[in-house]
């Protein structure tokens, strides 16, 4: 394949990047969308691997079989309630990728300048005109192709980039592999959700940054492959020390802003390997992973630098006491309400997707439809511990899009509906963000579910769930407890309508 072909086989796989972004913005497109991307980067593999200065095309082959079934099987075997964390285990793979990528780049420069300085010089007689720059063409000998006659062809000054390009592509990579680990630990409950720091906290962090710098400033003068060694444990110390101080609550914005890392490193790779699509691709996921975060932080109210800076600024004080008790009700209960009800509002969160909950859910709001109420279901920015979690669950349930609300859509209409059912939400639907100053979540947009006439909430104890954070919410007078296994209550509550 010649360099134009695969000049033109990126544009159209960039084009079809961008199409798959955009399509993401509802559930309508969403699936065109996804068929973009898929057909993009096995247009961008294949145009890579079969284009110039590519060898061991055999092995490469063998290796993308390999991680394609590996994909493939892994994905088959997750459930969507198990989403979040794979996604956070796949950015730690690009991470590590960069990482990779950056030491063997820097392995192969000190190799073509070994071979620069050992007298590897022009034949007798050989025209130097021709070559750009006046650089010696490489030796018969030599053996470098792709990006080793690359490296070949660079000056001082773009030698000196490149080092730049592996130093970031180390350090942001770094970051984001051991980031990942941890926060796909803290996903799949494997790492304690709470946030905890190492003392010196912040400043140990800082500390660590200003290292690295000055081990890059050493990488640039020379001082050898040691030094973005050390870069690549110290930035994994930073990732690891980072995703420990956030918090249950802010994982999600975790899992955006992870991917948006994951793009910066592939985008500093692609720079050092002289790759534009990898360049395109990897800003593309960068910049959307950063407004995704910052989107989400708005509506956590949550300061975008205090996120990624490990929970920096934080509230501190004591909780405001909860007054009353939480009351429980039978599922005869909740379907007698239901039945007297005019309007409902359902409020998913992480709780049905651990049960599973979403198909019962899908058969309760069709038999409500069936008999005339008005069901809607409002989904907080945040709701599941990734963006769009409940939308994907919902619209798997085939549950109709139109009733499928958001927070700014539907907040104002909770005080003129009869029945609102919370299944496994917590801090979207905690007045404390309003009424607590001194509540982790304080300030946080929330669902005013409080403000309907009547409010059950499936749960399944009186535990305070994934963040710890308490709710004032489940001791209110227009409150009532329904306790259980979420599927199974709404599977026992069909049967009494």
């Amino acid at each position: 394949m010649g360099i134009g072909i695969q000049s033109a086989a990126y544009i159209v796989a960039t084009i079809l990047f961008i199409l798959s972004l955009g399509g993401l913005r509802d559930q309508e497109s969403a699936k065109r969308a996804i068929w973009y991307g898929i057909v993009g980067m096995a247009l961008a593999v294949l145009a890579t691997i079969f284009g110039p200065g590519v060898q061991n095309v055999f092995l490469i082959v063998i290796a993308i079989a390999a991680g394609g079934f590996a994909g493939w099987y892994v994905a088959g075997k997750v459930q969507m309630t198990e989403m979040p964390q794979l996604v956070a285990a796949l950015h730690s793979f690009v991470g590590l990728a960069a990482v990779f990528i950056g030491l063997n780049a820097e392995l192969m420069l000190q190799g073509v300048m070994d071979l620069k300085s050992a007298g590897a010089i022009p034949p007798p007689g050989a025209d130097l005109a021709v070559v750009p720059g006046g650089i010696p063409p490489i030796p018969a000998d030599a053996d470098l192709t792709g990006f080793g006659e690359l490296l070949w062809m660079k000056d001082a000054v773009e030698v000196a980039i490149l080092k730049v390009e592996v130093f970031l592509g180390i350090f942001i990579g770094a970051v984001t592999f051991t980031g990942s680990v941890i926060a796909f630990g803290k996903l799949a409950g494997k790492v304690d959700g709470k946030p905890s720091k190492l003392p010196g906290g912040h400043m140990l962090n800082l500390g660590a940054l200003i290292l690295c710098l000055i081990l890059g400033l050493l990488y640039f003068n020379g001082a050898g492959i040691w030094t973005i060694l050390l870069v690549a444990i110290i930035a994994g110390f930073i990732g690891y020390h980072l995703i420990m101080g956030i918090g249950g609550a802010d994982m999600p914005v975790v899992v955006s802003m992870l991917n948006s890392y994951s793009g910066w490193a592939a985008a500093a790779i692609g720079f050092t390997l002289g790759n534009d699509l990898l360049i395109v691709t990897g800003a593309l996921v960068g910049s959307s992973g950063a407004i995704l975060s910052y989107i989400m932080c708005k509506a956590m109210n949550r300061k975008f630098v205090s996120v990624i800076l490990g929970g920096f600024g934080g509230t501190s004080g004591p909780q405001m006491e909860m007054e009353g008790e939480m009351v429980a009700i039978q599922v005869d209960g909740v379907a007698s309400a239901l039945e007297e009800a005019d309007s409902v509002i359902i409020v998913p969160g992480y709780g049905m997707a651990v049960a599973q909950a979403q198909q019962a859910v899908s058969e309760l709001t069709k038999k409500l439809r069936d008999q005339g109420k008005n069901v809607r279901f409002a989904i907080h920015p945040v709701a599941g511990r990734l963006p769009g979690h409940m939308n994907v669950l919902l619209a798997e349930a085939r549950v109709p899009y139109d009733i499928v609300l958001e927070m700014d859509e539907i907040n104002d209409d909770f005080k003129d509906t009869d029945v609102v059912i919370i299944i496994g939400s917590n801090d979207i639907v905690n007045p404390a963000a309003n009424d607590d100053p001194n509540s982790p979540i304080a300030g946080m947009p929330v669902l005013h579910v409080w403000e309907a006439k009547q409010v059950f909430v499936s749960k399944r104890g009186q535990g305070t769930g994934y963040s710890g954070i308490e709710n004032p919410l489940f001791f209110k007078e227009n409150t009532r407890m329904l306790y259980g296994d979420a599927k199974e209550s709404v599977n026992s509550l069909l049967q009494k309508l």
